[in-house]
């Protein structure tokens, strides 16, 4: 799996939205824990099935920044977000005003930094820090489960 230099994630992002696709930024929130890769998942507030942060872009925010904000908000997690896309999938919205629209979702790597107790969604969703393959056994979404199993941090080049 590589990963998707700015300049491609740029790019994606402009061409989606001139077909007038829908697009959203996840972040992949992770942290070494005793020596082993932990991924965070929250829950989702209308389904709770098990996922990532993730959110609509942001004015004046970039992709990542937008992906970390989502994982503040949602998650509670502060940390350094990654400029490289690490890869995308896509879902059908099952509720809402956009409901049976597809979404295309870019997913950035977020190594957290800080966990705090309260954040703005906090008492809305559930969160868990499980192995990457074990958090992919509670993703119902193939494309992203795979993505969460396949994650390895040493392939994440740092960004300033």
């Amino acid at each position: 799996m590589g990963l998707l230099d700015p300049a491609t994630t740029e790019a994606m992002i402009r061409k989606a939205q001139k077909r007038g696709k829908n697009i959203q930024f996840a972040a992949l929130p992770y942290r070494i824990h005793k020596n082993k890769t932990e991924v965070l998942l929250i829950t989702s507030r209308g389904t709770r099935q098990w996922l990532l942060p993730k959110g609509w872009p942001m004015d004046d925010l970039k992709p990542h920044k937008a992906a970390a904000q989502e994982a503040w908000e949602e998650a509670g997690i502060l940390g350094r977000a990654h400029k490289h896309c690490l890869g995308t999938y896509r879902y059908r919205k099952a509720r809402g005003a956009m409901r049976g629209q597809t979404i295309r979702v870019m997913v950035f790597p977020l190594e957290v930094h800080n966990f705090t107790r309260t954040y703005p969604e906090m008492g809305q969703r559930q969160r868990k820090w499980l192995s990457p393959k074990k958090a992919a056994k509670h993703i119902g979404h193939p494309d992203l489960a795979k993505l969460v199993r396949n994650f390895d941090p040493t392939f994440i080049t740092p960004t300033p």
